[in-house]
């Protein structure tokens, strides 16, 4: 009798959960972006939200929800409730650099949001600016060698994705650059360009019309090939810095226990908007590739990228509390 009980009150809680998905979307669906308006977490939701929106038949509206490096906005997906009605951009910073580098979080990546799949991957980009008065990775790596932290590199502020490629860059080059934080990734580009500072890293979108319009030299991309829009800069792999040659990425995720079925939708969906030419066209324009995996292909992703910057962090003795 207490299994009959029990396997019909797992039968009554399944119910809802099964008739949601089933009949789901019947409003407006949440894409929470844990960043401010403007920059590529930003421009890649909108993109995606507007497409989505026919795929699904339901307005997909985008909501900002910035601050403390991405934890704000991902803290409200993992506590919205699990029926698809939210979901949420998840980035290197949010569900990798950020659990590696704070103490403490309101939320565990992994146990707290389910993968969806992972949109879109972006070279990142190494730059000079006038004053480093280098115009190769070889000089770059041999004056550094010469005058240890007398080069500067510059970041969106410390523990940013940006300052963990910058310690993954010394320590494959075998160097010492001088990191200097800032409230994102426009100051340290210009201060770049005045000479202010020696290098900046960056993903690719940002920087890419500094390097077009001559202003900044790029030493090295971070991604599987060379790219299209900068075809004379070097890989870092093919620069003899491999571990530094790791693209960013822009994925979806959800509540922990939203239905598969709802997922899955979302991921079916995604990977349609993402063949589509018009948005493929705007990706590529940002320098970006198009993926669209599944779930369980982006969960593993997940896992070892968090793996790899919790290493990094100990290495690099970065914490912030």
């Amino acid at each position: 009798m207490r299994k009959l009980l029990l396997s019909v009150a797992a039968a009554g809680l399944l119910a809802p959960l099964a008739s949601l998905a089933q009949s789901w979307p019947t409003r407006p669906i949440k894409l929470i972006v844990p960043f401010a308006p403007g920059g590529t977490t930003d421009i890649i939701a909108r993109t995606m939200a507007d497409r989505l929106s026919r795929e699904l038949g339901q307005p997909v509206v985008v909501d900002n929800r910035a601050g403390a490096s991405g934890a704000i906005g991902s803290d409200a997906v993992a506590k919205a409730a699990p029926d698809g009605y939210t979901i949420g951009m998840a980035t290197v910073t949010t569900h990798a650099v950020n659990p590696a580098v704070f103490g403490k979080l309101s939320y565990n990546v992994l146990r707290d949001l389910a993968p969806i799949t992972r949109l879109v991957s972006v070279p990142n980009v190494m730059t000079v600016g006038p004053g480093a008065g280098v115009s190769s990775m070889p000089q770059l790596v041999a004056a550094a060698r010469a005058k240890p932290e007398k080069l500067t590199y510059g970041s969106p502020g410390a523990g940013s994705e940006a300052n963990l490629m910058g310690e993954l860059f010394n320590q494959s080059a075998q160097v010492k650059l001088l990191h200097v934080p800032y409230k994102g990734s426009a100051p340290a580009l210009q201060d770049a360009m005045a000479g202010q500072i020696d290098v900046v890293f960056d993903n690719l979108p940002s920087s890419l019309p500094f390097i077009q319009g001559g202003k900044l030299k790029a030493m090295a991309v971070a991604a599987p090939k060379r790219i299209a829009l900068l075809p004379d800069v070097p890989t870092f792999a093919e620069a003899g810095l491999a571990p530094v040659n790791d693209t960013s990425w822009f994925g979806l995720v959800a509540p922990a226990k939203t239905p598969p079925e709802i997922v899955n939708r979302i991921q079916a969906a995604s990977a349609k908007v993402l063949a589509t030419a018009d948005v493929r066209a705007t990706i590529e324009k940002l320098g970006g590739e198009p993926v669209g995996n599944r779930p369980d292909e982006f969960a593993a992703e997940l896992r070892g990228e968090l793996a790899k910057f919790k290493q990094l962090a100990d290495t690099s003795g970065i914490r912030l509390d």
